[in-house]
Protein backbone atom coordinates (compact mmCIF):
# COMPACT_ATOMS: atom_id res chain seq x y z
CA UNK A 1 0.00 0.00 0.00
CA UNK A 2 1.47 3.25 -0.50
CA UNK A 3 2.07 5.67 1.96
CA UNK A 4 0.77 9.70 2.34
CA UNK A 5 2.66 12.09 0.65
CA UNK A 6 4.56 13.90 2.94
CA UNK A 7 4.52 17.70 4.51
CA UNK A 8 7.15 19.10 6.83
CA UNK A 9 6.46 21.88 8.85
CA UNK A 10 8.33 24.03 10.45
CA UNK A 11 6.94 26.36 13.46
CA UNK A 12 3.90 24.26 13.51
CA UNK A 13 2.85 24.88 17.18
CA UNK A 14 1.07 28.08 16.59
CA UNK A 15 0.15 30.81 13.39
CA UNK A 16 0.47 29.75 10.14
CA UNK A 17 2.34 26.78 11.00
CA UNK A 18 -0.27 24.93 12.62
CA UNK A 19 -3.25 26.32 10.56
CA UNK A 20 -1.20 24.63 7.32
CA UNK A 21 -1.12 21.37 9.56
CA UNK A 22 -4.06 21.11 9.97
CA UNK A 23 -5.04 21.83 6.24
CA UNK A 24 -2.73 19.26 5.09
CA UNK A 25 -4.37 16.65 7.30
CA UNK A 26 -7.60 17.63 5.94
CA UNK A 27 -6.19 16.17 2.83
CA UNK A 28 -5.28 13.61 3.98
CA UNK A 29 -0.97 14.26 3.98
CA UNK A 30 0.95 12.53 6.54
CA UNK A 31 3.13 15.57 8.84
CA UNK A 32 6.31 16.09 9.85
CA UNK A 33 6.08 19.11 12.34
CA UNK A 34 8.45 20.61 14.46
CA UNK A 35 8.60 23.37 16.74
CA UNK A 36 10.57 24.88 19.80
CA UNK A 37 7.75 23.84 22.05
CA UNK A 38 7.34 20.37 22.54
CA UNK A 39 4.04 20.91 24.73
CA UNK A 40 2.07 22.68 22.05
CA UNK A 41 3.68 20.10 19.19
CA UNK A 42 1.57 17.51 21.37
CA UNK A 43 -1.17 18.98 21.51
CA UNK A 44 -1.13 19.14 17.28
CA UNK A 45 -0.31 16.01 17.92
CA UNK A 46 -3.65 14.60 19.80
CA UNK A 47 -5.77 17.24 17.45
CA UNK A 48 -4.75 15.48 14.57
CA UNK A 49 -3.35 12.17 15.01
CA UNK A 50 -6.72 10.29 14.28
CA UNK A 51 -6.68 11.75 10.83
CA UNK A 52 -3.79 11.32 9.26
CA UNK A 53 0.27 9.76 10.46
CA UNK A 54 1.84 12.45 11.96
CA UNK A 55 6.12 12.82 13.37
CA UNK A 56 6.98 15.16 15.64
CA UNK A 57 10.15 16.69 16.58
CA UNK A 58 11.15 19.37 18.70
CA UNK A 59 13.52 21.58 16.71
CA UNK A 60 15.54 25.07 16.86
CA UNK A 61 15.71 25.76 12.88
CA UNK A 62 18.83 28.05 14.19
CA UNK A 63 20.93 24.91 14.90
CA UNK A 64 22.15 22.94 12.05
CA UNK A 65 23.24 20.08 13.68
CA UNK A 66 19.70 19.51 15.12
CA UNK A 67 18.46 20.37 11.43
CA UNK A 68 20.31 17.17 10.28
CA UNK A 69 19.59 15.11 13.04
CA UNK A 70 15.41 14.97 12.84
CA UNK A 71 15.88 15.01 8.94
CA UNK A 72 18.00 11.40 9.62
CA UNK A 73 16.05 10.00 12.12
CA UNK A 74 11.99 10.39 10.58
CA UNK A 75 11.15 7.62 10.14
CA UNK A 76 10.68 5.22 6.95
CA UNK A 77 7.01 6.28 5.97
CA UNK A 78 7.48 10.07 6.70
CA UNK A 79 11.08 10.20 4.69
CA UNK A 80 10.36 10.88 1.26
CA UNK A 81 8.56 14.40 2.07
CA UNK A 82 7.19 16.02 -0.85
CA UNK A 83 6.22 19.43 0.24
CA UNK A 84 8.36 21.39 2.81
CA UNK A 85 7.11 24.68 4.19
CA UNK A 86 9.48 26.75 5.52
CA UNK A 87 7.22 28.69 8.34
CA UNK A 88 9.42 29.44 11.36
CA UNK A 89 10.30 33.11 11.92
CA UNK A 90 9.72 36.05 14.21
CA UNK A 91 10.16 39.97 14.64
CA UNK A 92 11.02 40.90 18.07
CA UNK A 93 10.97 44.94 18.91
CA UNK A 94 9.03 47.65 16.54
CA UNK A 95 11.17 50.92 17.97
CA UNK A 96 13.62 52.47 15.48
CA UNK A 97 16.63 51.07 14.56
CA UNK A 98 19.01 53.09 16.77
CA UNK A 99 17.19 51.95 19.21
CA UNK A 100 17.27 47.72 18.99
CA UNK A 101 18.31 45.60 20.95
CA UNK A 102 21.11 44.13 19.00
CA UNK A 103 20.13 40.70 20.69
CA UNK A 104 17.06 40.89 19.19
CA UNK A 105 18.60 41.70 15.75
CA UNK A 106 20.95 38.25 15.66
CA UNK A 107 18.19 36.30 16.98
CA UNK A 108 15.62 37.61 14.08
CA UNK A 109 18.50 36.91 11.50
CA UNK A 110 19.75 33.25 12.89
CA UNK A 111 15.98 32.07 12.61
CA UNK A 112 14.30 33.72 9.49
CA UNK A 113 17.70 33.52 7.64
CA UNK A 114 19.96 31.02 9.17
CA UNK A 115 16.91 28.62 9.70
CA UNK A 116 15.52 28.83 6.56
CA UNK A 117 18.57 28.11 5.29
CA UNK A 118 19.55 24.87 7.51
CA UNK A 119 16.35 23.03 6.57
CA UNK A 120 16.66 23.94 3.12
CA UNK A 121 19.51 22.50 2.37
CA UNK A 122 19.35 19.59 4.68
CA UNK A 123 15.80 18.77 2.79
CA UNK A 124 16.72 19.41 -0.87
CA UNK A 125 18.78 15.78 -1.45
CA UNK A 126 14.83 14.52 -0.46
CA UNK A 127 12.84 16.64 -2.55
CA UNK A 128 14.90 16.70 -5.85
CA UNK A 129 14.66 12.90 -5.41
CA UNK A 130 10.84 13.54 -5.20
CA UNK A 131 10.88 15.17 -8.02
CA UNK A 132 8.07 16.56 -9.99
CA UNK A 133 5.60 17.53 -8.21
CA UNK A 134 7.61 18.69 -4.90
CA UNK A 135 7.63 21.88 -3.43
CA UNK A 136 8.83 24.84 -1.10
CA UNK A 137 6.81 27.18 0.08
CA UNK A 138 9.00 29.74 2.28
CA UNK A 139 6.65 31.92 4.12
CA UNK A 140 7.96 35.55 3.89
CA UNK A 141 6.37 38.94 4.81
CA UNK A 142 4.75 41.83 3.14
CA UNK A 143 7.62 43.66 4.72
CA UNK A 144 10.07 42.17 1.96
CA UNK A 145 9.09 44.71 -0.66
CA UNK A 146 7.11 47.35 1.71
CA UNK A 147 9.34 49.10 4.46
CA UNK A 148 7.81 50.74 7.25
CA UNK A 149 8.94 52.19 10.43
CA UNK A 150 10.49 49.57 12.99
CA UNK A 151 10.47 47.12 10.41
CA UNK A 152 14.57 46.81 9.97
CA UNK A 153 15.97 43.44 10.35
CA UNK A 154 12.79 42.15 9.95
CA UNK A 155 11.62 43.59 6.91
CA UNK A 156 15.38 42.78 5.10
CA UNK A 157 15.16 39.00 6.19
CA UNK A 158 12.05 38.65 4.78
CA UNK A 159 13.60 40.23 1.48
CA UNK A 160 16.27 37.47 2.04
CA UNK A 161 13.48 35.22 1.92
CA UNK A 162 11.88 36.39 -1.45
CA UNK A 163 15.20 36.62 -3.41
CA UNK A 164 16.47 33.22 -1.68
CA UNK A 165 13.09 31.65 -3.08
CA UNK A 166 14.07 33.28 -6.73
CA UNK A 167 17.11 31.89 -6.72
CA UNK A 168 16.43 28.42 -5.99
CA UNK A 169 13.56 28.58 -8.50
CA UNK A 170 16.86 29.16 -10.86
CA UNK A 171 19.01 26.43 -9.25
CA UNK A 172 16.32 23.44 -9.08
CA UNK A 173 15.14 24.15 -12.80
CA UNK A 174 15.19 20.87 -14.51
CA UNK A 175 14.34 18.82 -11.04
CA UNK A 176 10.34 19.26 -10.95
CA UNK A 177 10.64 20.95 -7.34
CA UNK A 178 8.72 24.04 -7.30
CA UNK A 179 9.41 27.26 -5.27
CA UNK A 180 7.02 29.32 -3.87
CA UNK A 181 7.06 32.48 -2.00
CA UNK A 182 4.19 33.55 0.21
CA UNK A 183 4.11 37.20 1.81
CA UNK A 184 1.30 37.96 4.16
CA UNK A 185 0.40 41.26 5.21
CA UNK A 186 -1.27 42.33 8.17
CA UNK A 187 -2.42 38.72 10.07
CA UNK A 188 -3.96 37.85 13.83
CA UNK A 189 -1.19 35.81 15.01
CA UNK A 190 0.70 35.42 17.66
CA UNK A 191 3.52 37.34 15.74
CA UNK A 192 2.68 40.82 17.96
CA UNK A 193 2.55 38.94 21.02
CA UNK A 194 6.28 37.67 20.42
CA UNK A 195 7.34 40.82 18.75
CA UNK A 196 6.31 42.67 21.93
CA UNK A 197 7.61 40.22 24.26
CA UNK A 198 3.90 39.53 25.72
CA UNK A 199 2.30 43.37 25.43
CA UNK A 200 -1.54 42.43 24.87
CA UNK A 201 -2.27 46.00 24.86
CA UNK A 202 0.03 46.41 21.41
CA UNK A 203 -1.80 43.11 20.18
CA UNK A 204 -5.35 44.14 20.85
CA UNK A 205 -4.37 48.17 19.54
CA UNK A 206 -2.74 46.92 15.91
CA UNK A 207 -5.93 44.46 15.25
CA UNK A 208 -8.38 46.70 16.78
CA UNK A 209 -11.42 47.60 14.63
CA UNK A 210 -10.10 45.71 11.71
CA UNK A 211 -10.26 42.65 9.63
CA UNK A 212 -6.74 41.31 9.28
CA UNK A 213 -5.71 38.33 7.39
CA UNK A 214 -6.50 34.69 9.73
CA UNK A 215 -3.90 31.97 9.89
CA UNK A 216 -6.45 29.61 7.96
CA UNK A 217 -6.68 31.73 5.07
CA UNK A 218 -2.53 32.01 4.94
CA UNK A 219 -2.91 28.08 5.28
CA UNK A 220 -5.21 28.10 2.18
CA UNK A 221 -2.70 29.63 -0.78
CA UNK A 222 -0.42 27.51 0.87
CA UNK A 223 -1.71 24.62 0.03
CA UNK A 224 -2.85 25.86 -3.03
CA UNK A 225 0.79 26.53 -3.97
CA UNK A 226 1.41 23.24 -2.94
CA UNK A 227 -1.17 20.82 -4.86
CA UNK A 228 -1.29 22.84 -8.18
CA UNK A 229 -0.66 20.63 -11.45
CA UNK A 230 3.08 19.43 -11.20
CA UNK A 231 3.77 21.98 -14.23
CA UNK A 232 2.67 24.93 -12.72
CA UNK A 233 4.84 27.28 -10.30
CA UNK A 234 3.42 30.53 -8.16
CA UNK A 235 6.67 32.30 -7.53
CA UNK A 236 5.76 34.58 -5.56
CA UNK A 237 2.00 35.33 -3.73
CA UNK A 238 0.95 38.32 -1.37
CA UNK A 239 -1.65 38.67 0.51
CA UNK A 240 -3.26 41.80 2.54
CA UNK A 241 -6.66 41.87 3.71
CA UNK A 242 -8.32 44.22 2.16
CA UNK A 243 -8.62 47.14 5.13
CA UNK A 244 -4.43 47.17 4.49
CA UNK A 245 -2.74 49.01 1.69
CA UNK A 246 -0.06 51.48 0.80
CA UNK A 247 0.38 54.84 2.69
CA UNK A 248 2.54 56.48 0.84
CA UNK A 249 6.31 58.31 1.26
CA UNK A 250 6.38 60.42 4.16
CA UNK A 251 8.45 63.72 4.33
CA UNK A 252 10.28 65.40 7.42
CA UNK A 253 9.54 69.19 7.37
CA UNK A 254 11.46 71.85 8.98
Amino acid sequence: MSHPPVAFITGATSGFGRACAERFAEAGWALVLTGRRRERLEEVEQQLTAKVPIHIATLDVRERDAVAQVVDALPEPFKAVKVLVNNAGLALGAGPAQQANLDDWQTVIDTNITGLVNVTRTLLPTLIEVGRGAAIINISSTAALWPYPGSHVYGASKAFVNQFSYNLRCDLKGTGVRVTDVAPGMAETEFTLVRMKGDQNAHDKLYGGVEPIQPEDVAEQVFHAATLPAHLNINRLELMPVCQSWGGLTIDRD
